[in-house]
């Protein structure tokens, strides 16, 4: 039973509230109608106030925003899960003890705290640390290079940076650790950017992921030779990108033969939890702090990261800020210390051996992929998968590079590289679109360019990531991968075709994901530039209009909504029945009807205006005529009148037709001397594509299988005419020794009738005349 009904009550309406956020169908219907309500509107603060309803109602409408964003939003939320609760029952707690009196907010801190560490320490073997907890995961980082400072430099509390001028310390860190994790420690402590030494990666051997200890040890000699003095080391037990752990041991020799502080941090730490652990990884349990970020880990929202060190003057640690005396700050662990609890030792090591099986698993069924390279460090208990597609004889014979089978590691051509990181791009978007349970996301690693990676330590609590996902993201990659390979193989043949198509030009594109950037080049002899660009952007947009018209698997837009170029038709993905040369002939040839339809409707309207103009002279010289012919006197209103009644003046009438058809401008006599309007010459035909080959039904364009659809009718004709031929010969179902007796003969000319009717059929649909087959036809035909 609860004693204190307070707690009871903070419980309840917490229950109550997140219930009432995660239930999206919740929602006023009045609201939904007016989209922009009044309420909506910032405003001033009502002086009544409202209630907690109103209150939750109006955060969660801010939290849903509009209803394309409601699906995302609600699938993160259904996972937070009870423990979840607990992480977030912890911040109302802390604003709750606060308020205790001093004496109780101290004896509550102070065990929550103790326990806290305790627990951390056992869990991650981590013997006689302490604990600072932060929000900011890199704080821990910041505070403790603050200790060191303070232990390294006594008087630095009383001279401060006059200390550091006389003997500038020098912080080292590897160059795959965070972006930006030097800078801002300077910023932090206020020192200059020469304070931050990067230690560059193996380079010949080991890992390339790994700090050279060589190297660093040659830095560091520099360095003391040059009167500065070696501060601290942060190295990494799963780096940010491929997540491979430095080589801690000989780190920590090194560390201890200069008197350095080695501080770790990486997901690989997580692994410390479970009963097997690399001998790499246990080496981090010798360091002298280390960062645990549990809430990424574990799947708690709102808790606060975890810097353990090692530490015996607690009077350093208070000038650094480890520690504090303020018993409310002691209170970030409140939500930890709840969560872990209600895990339990057991539930924490199970996530934890969970994400670590997903990866394994992921890695195994990547082991049998050909075409995909993974890299990890310990293939037994990596928790962090990277791979990525890579061809390493793409568009090329296989035979003339054997001999360099052992010293190819990456693209030969400069080019390749660029399209292997633009298709891995598209491949870790299309996958993490397709299963976005999993988790994958794209990475840039400085060796290995664009990469998938799999971090389920990292997402996998958090999405609910479980074996099926994986499953089903190892099938999406099985389909993925022959469209790429596909693609890569075409690409050089679609450059190819395009290149030797005249009215065509091939745009590189290096950063797009697909078979290539093709553009109709527009002849023409306007010397204005810019009538010529709006042209060209004009025929290449209805060549995409009619391209997307037809009835094939392929995409046709107009690229990327930034970097890409202008005026072009952009090709995705393509599967490997693909027949490049009718692709680009169709494109061509629909270009062409494109530009000739424009030209056309210029010509028609130049000849119309000049025809116009032609028959205004015309009509004009016509009435001058006419005028002659009269004479004078009939122009006289009154005179005109009386002389045309006595003697009338008999005139045809004389108009103009203009023949948009022939662009020529006739006389109109014959048409009041026949009362109708002659129809002239038949219109040309409009220039229509000649290339679209017949297709079975069913069947899309641009099939390399539709080739042999041309010489289908030819062949089932010409069968036909082997089978009259046959049937002049020998009638069906008689041996060569059997005389023909007259109803066999009677039934081979019902059946020569028969084939010859089918053949005469075949041929006036197809308008072909089915080759060798005359001289059967006039014997059938006698007969």
């Amino acid at each position: 039973k609860m004693v204190d009904p307070t707690l009871a009550e903070m419980g309840k309406n917490l229950n109550e509230a997140m219930k009432m956020l995660e239930d999206n169908q919740r929602k006023v219907e009045e609201e939904n109608e007016k989209k922009y309500a009044r309420k909506d509107i910032p405003g001033p603060l009502q002086g009544s106030g409202q209630d907690m309803v109103s209150i939750l109602q109006l955060v969660q409408n801010l939290m849903h925003g509009e209803e394309e964003e409601e699906t995302s939003q609600s699938y993160r939320l259904q996972n937070v899960g009870e423990q979840g609760h607990m992480a977030l029952l912890g911040h109302s707690l802390a604003a709750y003890i606060s308020v205790l009196d001093r004496e109780r907010l101290r004896k509550l801190t102070t065990r929550i705290l103790s326990d806290t560490t305790l627990w951390l320490c056992r869990l991650f073997r981590y013997e006689n640390g302490s604990a600072y907890y932060h929000e900011d995961d890199r704080e821990g980082l910041l505070k403790i290079c603050r200790l060191v400072i303070h232990t390294r430099y006594e008087d630095y509390t009383l001279e401060g940076f006059n200390v550091l001028y006389t003997k500038q310390p020098v912080i080292y860190i590897s160059s795959a650790a965070r972006t930006g994790l030097g800078q801002a420690l300077c910023n932090q402590l206020g020192l200059p950017l020469s304070c931050m030494c990067r230690v560059p990666c193996n380079t010949m051997f080991g890992s390339q992921h790994q700090m050279d200890v060589a190297l660093l040890d040659r830095l560091i000699k520099d360095d003391v030779e040059f009167g500065k003095l070696p501060l601290l080391l942060v190295a990494n037990a799963g780096t940010p990108g491929a997540g491979h752990t430095d080589k801690l041991g000989r780190l920590k020799e090194l560390c201890e033969q200069y008197k350095m502080w080695l501080h770790v941090e990486g997901v690989n730490l997580a692994t410390l939890a479970l009963g097997y652990v690399s001998s790499s990884v246990l080496a981090a349990t010798k360091c002298d702090s280390m960062t645990l970020t549990l809430g990424s880990w574990l799947g708690l929202p709102a808790v606060p990261a975890v810097t353990l060190y090692r530490h015996e003057d607690p009077s350093l640690s208070l000038a650094a800020g480890l520690t504090s005396s303020q018993p409310v700050e002691k209170l970030r662990a409140l939500p930890l210390w709840l969560s872990l609890q209600y895990l339990g030792h057991d539930g924490i090591v199970e996530r934890i051996k969970h994400a670590s099986q997903l990866s394994q698993r992921l890695l195994e069924n990547l082991k049998n992929l050909d075409f995909i390279k993974t890299s990890v460090e310990d293939e037994l208990s990596s928790p962090v998968v990277v791979f990525k597609f890579f061809q390493e004889y793409s568009n090329r014979d296989q035979t003339s590079h054997a001999a360099q089978a052992s010293t190819i590691q990456h693209p030969i051509i400069s080019n390749e590289g660029h399209i292997y990181d633009t298709f891995n791009q598209w491949l870790g978007e299309q996958l993490a679109q397709l299963v976005p349970a999993s988790g994958v996301d794209v990475v840039e690693l400085e060796d290995e360019g664009t990469c998938v990676r799999f971090s389920p330590l990292m997402t996998s609590a958090v999405l609910g990531t479980e074996i099926q996902d994986i499953d089903h993201l190892v099938d999406c990659l099985k389909m993925k991968i022959p469209v790429l390979t596909s693609t890569l193989q075409l690409r050089e043949e679609f450059e190819q075709e395009v290149r030797r198509t005249v009215s065509l030009l091939y745009i590189e594109d290096l950063g797009w994901p697909g078979l290539g950037v093709v553009r109709y080049n527009y002849h023409s002899d306007e010397k204005n530039d810019d009538k010529q660009e709006k042209e060209l952007e004009k025929i290449n947009t209805e060549l995409l209009k009619k391209l997307n018209e037809l009835e094939s698997d392929l995409t046709f837009s107009l690229g990327p909504e930034f970097g890409g170029q202008k005026n072009c038709v952009y090709i995705g993905m393509v599967t490997e029945d693909l027949d490049v040369s009718e692709l680009v002939e169709t494109i061509a040839a629909t270009g062409r009807e494109i530009e000739e339809n424009s030209r056309l409707l210029e010509n028609m309207t130049e000849v119309v205006r000049k025809g116009i103009q032609e028959a205004q002279l015309q009509l004009q010289k016509a009435n001058e005529e006419r005028l002659l012919e009269e004479g004078l006197l009939r122009q006289i209103p009154v005179v005109g009148s009386v002389l045309n009644w006595f003697s009338p003046f008999q005139a045809s009438p004389k108009g103009r037709t203009f023949n948009l058809t022939a662009g020529s401008l006739e006389s109109t006599e014959s048409m009041y001397v026949s009362k109708a309007q002659g129809t002239g010459s038949t219109p040309p035909p409009t220039p229509t594509s000649s290339l679209a080959k017949q297709r079975l039904p069913g069947q899309k364009a641009f099939k390399r299988s539709l080739r042999s659809s041309d010489g289908f009718s030819e062949t089932s004709s010409i069968s036909h005419c082997d089978d009259l031929d046959k049937l002049d010969q020998r009638p069906p179902n008689l041996s060569p020794g059997q005389e023909q007796g007259p109803l066999e003969l009677e039934r081979a000319e019902e059946q020569k009738e028969v084939v010859q009717a089918k053949t005469d059929t075949e041929d006036i649909h197809s308008d072909k005349a089915a080759p060798d087959c005359t001289e059967a036809e006039d014997q059938a035909s006698q007969r």
